[in-house]
């Protein structure tokens, strides 16, 4: 299935393709304080169709993921990394796709804190 998702203001733009099992929700002190619920997709099923140039990146601890987010709304779309096997990854926030039934999916919880 795709799905379009994008920021509070639309400034960041994407459609991202698969079918969301779960979601994670991880206390980390980033991911704690915004919220956001992640499901992680390989890179190549995420497709911006706005200029990378738009979005803004925040790295922080061991700087291995790359947190994109708006710099007009500040909104969070997703993140992108590299899983421990090396496979490029996105970890998209489903807070921000059009059309899910938060309540349907299942959330993971994950000790980003202890790690």
């Amino acid at each position: 299935m795709k799905y379009q998702g994008s920021c509070h203001c639309g400034r960041i733009a994407f459609e991202v393709e698969g079918e969301i099992q779960s979601a994670m929700a991880c206390n980390c002190s980033i991911c704690q304080r915004k919220g956001s619920l992640m499901w992680f997709v390989p890179h190549d099923k995420l497709a911006l169709k706005t200029p990378p140039e738009d979005m803004s990146t925040y790295m922080f601890n061991k700087h291995v993921i790359s947190h994109r987010f708006c710099p007009v709304c500040g909104i969070h779309p997703f993140g992108e990394g590299t899983d421990p096997k090396g496979n490029k990854m996105a970890a998209i926030n489903i807070r921000c796709l059009e059309g899910i039934d938060l309540e349907s999916v299942p959330v993971q919880h994950f000790d980003g804190r202890s790690k």
